[in-house]
């Protein structure tokens, strides 16, 4: 008894990105903000590349909290939703190729959501990673990091509780 071929590791990338970018695509205040995802596995950096109108204080200049929220918000939306498309795809319930625009999951919704602000941001790139603390049927918690230049040295960091979408059917 011989097993199938496992599939070419191009073409399960193809499918992982396209999957990704369906997922973020849905969303038209991403494509507002100008953000981006790279993804590395399972895990993702989200991009907000500099564009002059996310400066709030044109005087140091600054980027704007609410862009700044905005940014770690959606990090934390996008990163809890990739989880949970990765654990499906992964154990094999769900086609990679099934997430278009007309089959997009639901995203979890936000209870609440904290920010603390570090720095001024800076007119330049951002880059943000999140942290699913907790993930259930109902609640998650999740942790996001944003920064510029340096890794270490964070602009803006928030926690976010979000209810889960009910399950998908099929």
């Amino acid at each position: 008894m011989t097993r199938p071929r496992p599939e070419p590791v191009q073409v399960v990338k193809q499918r992982r990105d396209a999957a990704l970018s369906a997922l973020v695509h849905g969303v038209p205040y991403i494509r507002f903000l100008g953000i981006e995802f790279d993804r590395r596995g399972d895990e993702l950096t989200a991009i907000m590349p500099f564009d002059e109108k996310l400066i709030g204080n044109p005087m140091l200049p600054a980027l704007h909290g609410g862009a700044t929220a905005a940014f770690l918000e959606v990090t934390a939306i996008i990163g809890l939703g990739w989880s949970m498309l990765w654990e499906e795809m992964e154990n094999g319930k769900l086609d990679p190729l099934a997430v278009d625009a007309q089959h997009l999951p639901r995203l979890p919704k936000t209870i609440d959501f904290t920010v603390d602000y570090l720095r001024s941001g800076l007119p330049r790139d951002a880059y943000a990673r999140a942290r699913v603390n907790r993930s259930g049927r109902r609640y998650a918690s999740v942790h996001v990091e944003g920064w510029q230049d340096n890794r270490n040295r964070l602009f803006a960091q928030a926690t976010g509780h979000f209810l889960m979408p009910p399950p998908r059917n099929g």
